[in-house]
């Protein structure tokens, strides 16, 4: 690439470099999607820098225990680097690192799964960050909180996109926000928001293979947690219904949803092991759910926002094991797929469908470096 060098009194001004877009990133948890996240990232620097004049730094990279400092930004040897020369912190010492080096156009990244640590998200907006998370705890605390955040937010001039709180890397916020900013009347959302149980009720309405089958392969397969009881109990597809309630302004809390736990009672407070030595319990009770189906039904669990819409207190929030039609947009999805269903008051009983990929951690990390993008291109 040409670069234009302007002398003056014998120094040299180097013009792109000048009118280059720098972004700094710290970047927190690198888990699955955090290492996915950083690996994009990098594949995709130079090509930014080249095509776009924009330069996207990661001052630091942290989990819980340790952070990365870098002021020229870490590379590729981030995990090597972190390992020898990695300190302990906290929120206030990445703070005062980038106020220390005159860091601008912040972007704080959360791709933890941590409850405790969206806690700072009001301190970093105050010190100057923007706001990218797939951590989806902050959007579903109270309501009191919710707003708090957004005050901050507004006063302080900041962004916070989450557009893989609901959908991973699929348009679904971002779309419904514009439809309802827009006077749209939405009247309902429903649809299939968890890729893990869509996997798993697609291949057990399909195939001939038991319950616990069916949820050990989706774990091989890296769709469900670690336990994948965090699935199984509903309270994903719970917060993600409440998300999406929330960008329709309703005034609705996380007990206000009324969600179906899958997992026996029995095994909903057992230790891991316990569950995963007695998960054969799961089979029997969805086998004759299975063998009750009529010709063309399968099971889908299903996230449903309907009623009043309209009013902060009008909407009914559930979460629910459904028996669908096999030719349905619901009945029809296939692997890990999601599909949001968005019915409005000029689409009639046609619903605008975004369907794609709902779970899996490049997905993911993919939607969190589009919403990163999407601020830097609002920045100088």
């Amino acid at each position: 690439m040409s670069t234009t060098i302007l002398e003056i009194s014998e120094e040299k001004i180097d013009i792109a470099a000048l009118q280059r877009r720098r972004i700094h990133l710290a970047v927190f948890g690198h888990g699955t999607v955090g290492k996915a996240f950083l690996e994009q990232l990098f594949e995709r620097q130079e090509q930014l820098l080249r095509n776009k004049n924009l330069e996207i730094v990661v001052f630091t990279v942290a989990n819980s225990t340790k952070a990365l400092f870098q002021k020229n930004g870490i590379d590729t040897n981030w995990e090597q680097d972190k390992s020898s020369q990695g300190s302990s912190y906290s929120v206030k010492d990445i703070i005062s690192f980038a106020k220390l080096h005159t860091l601008e156009n912040l972007i704080a990244v959360d791709n933890t799964a941590d409850a405790v640590f969206t806690q700072n998200y009001e301190t970093l907006v105050e010190n100057g960050f923007h706001l990218v998370s797939s951590n989806k705890h902050k959007n579903t605390h109270s309501w009191t909180e919710y707003l708090q955040l957004r005050d901050v937010l507004k006063n302080n001039n900041k962004s916070y996109l989450y557009e893989t709180n609901v959908g991973a890397g699929l348009p679904l916020i971002d779309t419904i926000n514009l439809l309802h900013q827009s006077g749209e009347n939405i009247t309902r959302i429903r649809g299939v928001f968890s890729g893990s149980l869509s996997f798993i009720f697609n291949e057990f309405s399909e195939k001939d293979s038991s319950f616990s089958e069916v949820v050990k392969k989706a774990m091989t397969k890296g769709f469900t947690e670690p336990d994948p009881r965090e699935d199984l109990c509903g309270m994903d597809v719970a917060r993600k219904l409440l998300i999406l309630a929330r960008e329709l302004e309703l005034k609705v809390e996380l007990e206000n949803v009324s969600v179906q736990n899958l997992i026996p009672k029995a095994l909903r407070n057992v230790d891991e092991e316990t569950f995963f030595e007695s998960i054969q319990q799961l089979d029997h009770p969805y086998l004759i759910k299975k063998k009750n189906l009529k010709k063309d039904i399968v099971l889908r669990y299903v996230g449903d926002l309907h009623g009043d819409l309209s009013k902060e207190d009008g909407g009914i929030l559930q979460v629910s094991l459904q028996e669908t039609p096999k030719n349905s947009m619901l009945g029809q999805l296939r692997g890990s797929d999601s599909l949001f269903e968005i019915y409005t008051e000029s689409y009639g009983a046609n619903p605008i469908v975004i369907q794609g990929a709902g779970a899996g951690a490049q997905v993911t990390a993919r939607g969190v470096f589009g919403d990163v993008l999407r601020i830097c291109n609002k920045l100088n």
